[in-house]
This record gives structure tokens, C-alpha cells and sequence, in this order.
């Protein structure tokens, strides 16, 4: 006789499938769930790294600014030191200037000019006096001009003075002070 096997195999295969379908799709899930933690936890440690990057190089540049600041405030201190210098160099080399001042109009000064008057305004000097003739003031305004102490020479007025006794003319000269060793020392530092 035959035997039949009458026990219910096909149930027992498709509950065996379909528990090794769940267990397959539990495995899936964990490794879908294992992938998404890896890449979360990679992505999270690379914003992670990029943050204390950035942190890293906010905190440079403030240390960068503050030496920028520095070096702002050494070279202000820097320009203020130049500035200091320059005018002690223009004052030693304007230190002899009254001296050279008074020798020069000394020198300049014809027979029969008299000066009566000097005053200075910064760089421009006035001279007031009288002369004996118009010939004798142009010839000092020539002699002014020819100095090396003198520029741009001006006649503001010349008039004849009834009041003096020999009939005077009475006049006014305006002359800019120029000092010729700070111009040659000008010269001699632009050609260094």
C-alpha cells in the first residue's frame, strides 16, 4: 500500500517561509536602522568637526584683530614720533635763523635806508623805514631779493613824508623768511 503523508506540508513550508520573510525583514530593518546611526553619527562628527573648525578660526581672527589694532596704534605712535622729529629737526635748523635774520638785513640794507619797524608773522617779515630816494628802496628790494634768506619780495607802499626834516619817503617792504639749509637739506634727503 501507499502511504500518503496527509500532514499539512504546505502550511508547515509557507509558515516557514513567511517566518524566515519576518526574520529577513527584521534583519533588513537592523541594517537599514545600522546604516541610518552610521550615517548619522558620520554626518553629526563632520558638522561636529566643522563647527569646532569655524570656532577655531573665529577665535584666530579676533587674535588677528587685536594684532591689527596693535600695529594701527604702533603706527599712529609711529607717525606721532615722525612728527615730533621733523619739527626738532626744523627747529635746530631754524635755531641760528634770527641770528642769520639780522645778518642778512644787515648786509642787505644800502647807505641811505633806515629801518624803523621789523615784524614777523610766521614766515612773511614787514620792514617799515624811510630812504632818501624811490632809487635807494628799489636797490634794497634788489639787494633782498638776491639773498638767499629772502623770497618773493613786496613793495606795499613808499610816500613822501613831509613830516621828517630832509623830505624822507617813508616805506613799507613785506619779504617771505626762507631758511637755505632746510632746503638743502630737503634736496639732499629726496636725492637719498
Amino acid at each position: 500500500m501507499v502511504k500518503i503523508n496527509l500532514l499539512p506540508w504546505r502550511e508547515e513550508r509557507r509558515q516557514q517561509l513567511t517566518k524566515e520573510f519576518y526574520i529577513m525583514l527584521g534583519i533588513s530593518a537592523a541594517a537599514a536602522l545600522l546604516i541610518f546611526a552610521l550615517a548619522f553619527y558620520f554626518y553629526n562628527q563632520s558638522i561636529q568637526f566643522q563647527n569646532n573648525r569655524n570656532a577655531y578660526l573665529t577665535t584666530e581672527i579676533q587674535k588677528l584683530d587685536a594684532q591689527i589694532a596693535e600695529i594701527k596704534e604702533l603706527e599712529e605712535r609711529k607717525a606721532g614720533l615722525i612728527a615730533r622729529q621733523q619739527v626738532i629737526e626744523e627747529l635746530q635748523a631754524s635755531r641760528t635763523q634770527m641770528v642769520h635774520l639780522f645778518d642778512e638785513l644787515v648786509k642787505t640794507i644800502p647807505n641811505g635806508v633806515f629801518l624803523e619797524k621789523i615784524t614777523q608773522q610766521a614766515d612773511r617779515i614787514s620792514l617799515e623805514g624811510y630812504s632818501q630816494s624811490h632809487s635807494r628802496v628799489s636797490d634794497y628790494m634788489r639787494r633782498l631779493d638776491k639773498s638767499e634768506w629772502f623770497t618773493g619780495v613786496d613793495l606795499d607802499y613808499i610816500k613822501t613824508d613831509n613830516t621828517l626834516v630832509s623830505h624822507e619817503q617813508k616805506f613799507k617792504l613785506s619779504v617771505k623768511l626762507v631758511n637755505p639749509n632746510t632746503s638743502k637739506n630737503n634736496v639732499e634727503e629726496e636725492q637719498s
